[in-house]
């Protein structure tokens, strides 16, 4: 099946009985008191996304190759991420010598990073028909992909990017603010209604808690080429998704 004429993502079924007293906990992470179940409240949406056009496509999220710039690509070639077996690769290594989508999680715990998951290796099959690898990375370490890994089952590759360096060259927005929004809390409501959970050990391990939980992360399209990233999506806040159609014709272009 040719990637362009994919056909919609389809969700899981809502299972209503998932619900439980913890979905009235911050689902991302509290602040490192660990007052772990007061409720959200959220906070005006921080308006500091930058979304970048090209002629590639005039869908917000879409960067041609082009416009990546030469300093990003530099950076991306010194960024070090690691398989599961604590092997470290450049970052750049990963779609040097073929296509690939590369999502970048929130953390390894992160609930709505799980569903985005499964929301990418639902077309897996289509990507695989066209050469295209799937790729996780998260901020975090080897142990903590690995557990992610078993836990979601996910059909990809996934790697771990413990110093944050992928996330800081490709300047991925990060803040309380661009956490806890409105848009957020209905999909991570939404998200327990559909069967997902946080990982709370997860989330609660020092080097999330660190730095507050507050990370955002993206979607790439990128190779074959290490300078060749044809797509470029920037999560604006936690769980904004991007159109699975936008990535699939980044993946024939």
């Amino acid at each position: 099946m040719a990637i362009c004429q994919s056909t919609a993502f389809s969700r899981k079924m809502p299972q209503p009985s998932f619900i439980t007293k913890s979905i009235s906990a911050p689902l991302f992470l509290a602040a490192s008191t660990g007052h772990r179940h007061r409720a959200i409240k959220f906070l005006p949406k921080r308006q500091s996304h930058t979304i970048v056009r090209s002629a590639v496509s005039r869908s917000s999220g879409i960067e041609s190759s082009g416009l990546v710039s030469e300093d990003t690509t530099n950076l991306l070639d010194t960024v070090k991420v690691f398989n599961l077996e604590g092997n470290g690769i450049p970052i750049s290594d990963l779609w040097k010598d073929r296509k690939a989508v590369v999502a970048f999680a929130r953390h390894f715990g992160c609930v709505l990073c799980r569903k985005r998951a499964d929301y990418l290796a639902a077309k897996k099959d289509i990507m695989d028909a066209s050469g295209v690898a799937l790729v996780l990375i998260g901020p975090g370490s080897v142990d903590q992909a690995k557990t992610f890994f078993e836990q979601t089952k996910f059909k990809g590759e996934v790697y771990a990017d413990p110093n944050h360096s992928s996330y800081e060259a490709l300047k991925f927005v990060s803040g309380v603010l661009t956490t806890f929004t409105p848009k957020a809390g209905l999909k991570i409501i939404q998200s327990y209604m559909e069967g997902y959970r946080q990982d709370w050990k997860l989330s609660s391990e020092k080097d999330t808690v660190s730095r507050g939980g507050w990370q955002q992360g993206g979607i790439i399209v990128a190779g074959p080429g290490k300078t060749n990233i044809s797509y470029i999506h920037k999560d604006k806040e936690a769980g904004d998704d991007p159109d699975i159609e936008d990535i699939l014709k980044a993946c024939c272009s």
